[in-house]
């Protein structure tokens, strides 16, 4: 690769913020890494708490990172509008991550729009409203998704499609793709699953059958008529990876087909757990990702800025060439990096090798 690494590290700010406004939902979803109940934490972060968390962010300084409201569910926030009109009156991008509940109704993505929300996201897990709702704990959330869907695309709204995908979903990933195209979304992002929080009881997929499916991602096309989505995967940044290879493989062939069709486009170079990522918990504490939930400090107390700029583990997460394993040789570590979540989910160690894996690098141990 002739791009610098530096190129694919974010130290001075994030690319995007993710505060988990409460934790607070109605769904019971079989992976959700957060554990969320149907009540508030009495701990999360209080209205003007909120408020001086957007402040700080602002501090990061030009350009300033995005930052996704998400939960639990958002929309269980009570002051979710008035943190929304604050932070879009301090000049920061706004998406929401809300639940598939009866909370989210046509008025409510009205609502949404109206405030100045850049997109938001909603799941589906399955093209089978059986698997989906099973899934998520609660019947009807298949329907009521692609009802918002329909709601969102017509007031005009973004959305994004999140899926997760592991053993209980993969094969339906196809038809998954199919559906988003048809309702329009802007981006599809698969969420290859961590097992944290209650997605302990799911079971990933295996190296190799990652491999098979992050091939097939980089392949992708659209159809003819429709706008083909943005893919990216979440905890899988082998993706880049794969996408380099075919890239490389299609420039020394002469005779090789230059791709054809409508293809999506694919984002997120180098930005991983810690990494050009920040995660706020419902109690302030300062993450690297919600699903690498190491607290490196708490808002309440320390300074975003400071934290996320600064703290060993944070440094640490932007430094590949100190990872384990192949991770930490691998000649892709600069724009892939491998999933420091699943890393620490696998051995305890951060910066360890990801299991997901199953690129062989070039350097081979000293």
């Amino acid at each position: 690769m002739t791009t610098s690494p530096a190129a694919f590290t974010f130290p001075r700010r994030p690319q995007r913020i993710y505060w988990e406004t409460t934790r607070a939902c109605d769904l019971a979803c079989r992976h959700c890494r957060a554990e969320a109940v149907p009540e508030a934490d009495p701990h999360e972060l209080t209205h003007e708490e909120g408020l001086a968390l957007i402040d700080a962010i602002v501090t990061f300084g030009s350009p300033l990172p995005h930052v996704v409201f998400t939960g639990g569910d958002a929309l269980k926030r009570t002051d979710l509008f008035e943190l929304i009109a604050y932070a879009r009156e301090r000049g920061l991008g706004v998406s929401v991550a809300p639940s598939a509940t009866p909370l989210l109704t046509a008025d409510a993505l009205r609502a949404l729009h109206a405030a100045g929300v850049d997109a938001i996201s909603l799941s589906i897990d399955s093209a089978s409203a059986e698997l989906h709702d099973s899934i998520r704990g609660i019947p009807g959330t298949f329907e009521r998704t692609i009802e918002a869907a329909r709601v969102a695309r017509e007031v005009g709204l973004p959305f994004q499609v999140n899926t997760l995908v592991c053993t209980e979903t993969v094969d339906d990933l196809s038809a998954i793709y199919q559906r988003v195209i048809d309702l329009g979304a802007a981006r599809w992002s698969l969420f290859f699953l961590v097992t944290v929080g209650r997605g302990q009881v799911l079971q990933a997929i295996s190296p190799t059958r990652a491999e098979q499916v992050l091939t097939w991602i980089a392949g992708l096309t659209g159809r003819p008529g429709k706008r083909a989505p943005i893919v990216t995967t979440i905890e899988a940044p082998q993706l880049r990876r794969v996408i380099a290879q075919r890239r490389a493989a299609r420039a020394a062939d002469p005779d090789a087909e230059p791709p054809t069709g409508n293809r999506p486009a694919h984002h997120g170079g180098g930005i991983r757990d810690g990494n050009g990522i920040l995660f706020i918990s419902h109690t302030g504490d300062i993450c690297p990702s919600g699903f690498l939930e190491i607290a490196a400090g708490n808002v309440r107390r320390d300074d975003l800025v400071e934290v996320y700029r600064d703290f060993p583990v944070f440094r640490a997460l932007r430094e590949p060439t100190g990872f384990g394993g192949r991770c930490g040789r691998c000649e892709f570590a600069a724009v892939c990096g491998g999933s420091r979540a699943r890393a620490y989910a696998a051995s305890g160690d951060l910066l360890g090798e990801d299991p997901l894996c199953v690129h062989e690098p070039a350097k081979a141990d000293s």
